[in-house]
């Protein structure tokens, strides 16, 4: 990125614009992570330092502190840390085109301190984000070959931009935005971009530095946050959508909160982590866990599983956790992500934030068992057409009467087959015997009679 004399550290427009961009997000910032956040595609942190230099002279930002990190090689760095003034403020809500009363602190404590937590935030954005580099053109020196410029680095797929993204966002259980009281919770990161698969997404960075508990706690009042309504115009609506205006997070699960993502940064064994995000669900697990449903609208019965049922997540908050490695090697869109509740395979996000064992999954096999039922009953009606249509292939004409007979015997409520081809139906047949036993009746009373006073 070629540089300018109008300035004394030769930035350009375009660097103290994504200098202001970036620390309007994020508060705090060195110009190695401002780079990778905004420009990857410089050779160095130097494009971005000169920007914070020449931002700094403008009154717009300063360096507040200093940090320290560990490079590859073992070697440690330390950096200044960069935030913005009042007015620096207020120049990025302009860059991103946010109310001021939206942007929040300038962080100058936090960078005094080293910003050791708003540090791996930033770190983690810049993993969310995965900015492709663009190509550089080299700068052309006097009785110089110009060089070729590089190929840019091919990265995963990002979640981005970086306007859609904001830092410390207050979620008030209570209180109000502005004034959030006790028991709150105040998200690390927080996604909204309408038109988007993924239209809200808050993310929580942990360190290692709080215990299990208290991370579930906070998926917990995140929970309390997502459901709290309040009164405008006579009616109850939810508190989060007069801020977010998203389509319904549910289209994954069934009236399910907007989902939150964990991103553990400490460095530790694979069974460790594996350990301490298990820790974590399990103490959360009445925050996440969706409630098992008998039939369609049925009754919920979290012991009945011989019954066909599903997974009913109104009012859950659907949690999702990797790590911060896999997320700057396969981006936020790779198989890395570990849903609370799944068994231990990691998926893509989106997999990962769907319920497949939800209402949708019972109905395909409420209406695929309504299928076969169906099918069972056009089997068997053929079946009887086909008998039917082979009993009146095989009927022939009652000799008597000229109804039909069928040689089977089954009555049609008419007439049944007869012993022989050729016989009588069952009504003939009926009359010609009732008619032999009178004729037999009548003989035998003769008789009888013959045989009286008479014959004694």
């Amino acid at each position: 990125m070629a540089g300018t004399k109008a300035r004394k550290y030769g930035s350009t427009e375009k660097t103290r614009t994504q200098v202001l961009e970036a620390l309007g997000v994020v508060k705090v910032a060195t110009a190695a992570q401002i780079r990778l956040l905004m420009c990857p595609g410089t050779a160095d942190a130097a494009t971005a330092r000169g920007g914070c230099k020449d931002l700094e002279a403008e009154g717009l930002v300063l360096s507040a502190g200093r940090t320290s990190r560990l490079e590859a090689d073992g070697r440690r760095i330390t950096e200044k840390l960069w935030s913005l003034t009042p007015s620096g403020l207020e120049a990025a809500a302009v860059v991103l085109d946010r109310p001021v009363r939206e942007m929040g602190g300038t962080a100058k404590a936090a960078a005094a301190s080293g910003a050791k937590h708003a540090g791996k935030v930033t770190d983690t954005l810049a993993a969310l984000l995965q900015t492709p580099p663009e190509t550089t053109a080299p700068v052309v020196r006097k009785d110089t070959v110009p060089a070729q410029a590089p190929a840019p680095e091919q990265r995963p797929a990002g979640l981005g931009p970086i306007a859609a993204w904001s830092t410390e966002v207050s979620l008030p259980v209570t209180g109000s935005f502005a004034a959030p009281q006790k028991g709150s919770v105040r998200a690390d990161m927080a996604f909204a971009a309408t038109g988007t698969e993924l239209p809200l997404l808050f993310v929580e960075v942990d360190n290692g530095t709080e215990s299990p508990p208290i991370l579930a706690e906070k998926i917990a009042r995140y929970r309390k946050f997502f459901a709290r309504t309040v009164t405008q115009g006579k009616r109850d609506v939810v508190l989060w959508r007069t801020v977010w205006s998203v389509p319904d997070p549910g289209r994954h699960g069934g009236g399910s909160h907007p989902p939150v993502a964990v991103v553990f940064t400490k460095k530790m064994g694979a069974q460790a982590m594996a350990d301490r995000m298990q820790n974590v669900a399990d103490l959360s697990q009445q925050a996440w866990r969706g409630r098992w449903t008998i039939g369609r609208g049925g009754m919920y019965n979290p012991q009945d599983r011989d019954q066909d049922g599903y997974f009913d997540y109104e009012g859950t908050v659907p949690v999702v956790m990797t790590v911060l490695d896999r997320l700057e090697r396969h981006g936020p869109h790779g198989p890395i992500w570990w849903r609370c509740g799944r068994k231990p395979a990691l998926q893509t996000l989106a997999a990962a934030l769907d319920n497949p064992n939800d209402v949708r999954a019972y109905d395909v096999r409420a209406e695929a068992r309504r299928a076969a039922q169906e099918a069972k009953y056009a089997q068997e009606r053929e079946k009887r057409d086909e008998e039917r249509r082979r009993r009146e292939a095989a009927a022939w004409p009652c000799p008597e009467c000229g109804r039909q007979v069928y040689p089977d015997g089954a009555d049609d409520g008419w007439s049944e087959g007869g012993a022989v081809q050729g016989g009588l139906c069952r009504i003939c047949r009926s009359a010609a015997e009732e008619a032999a036993r009178r004729a037999a009746d009548e003989q035998d009373g003769d008789g009888k009679r013959r045989r009286g006073w008479f014959g004694r």
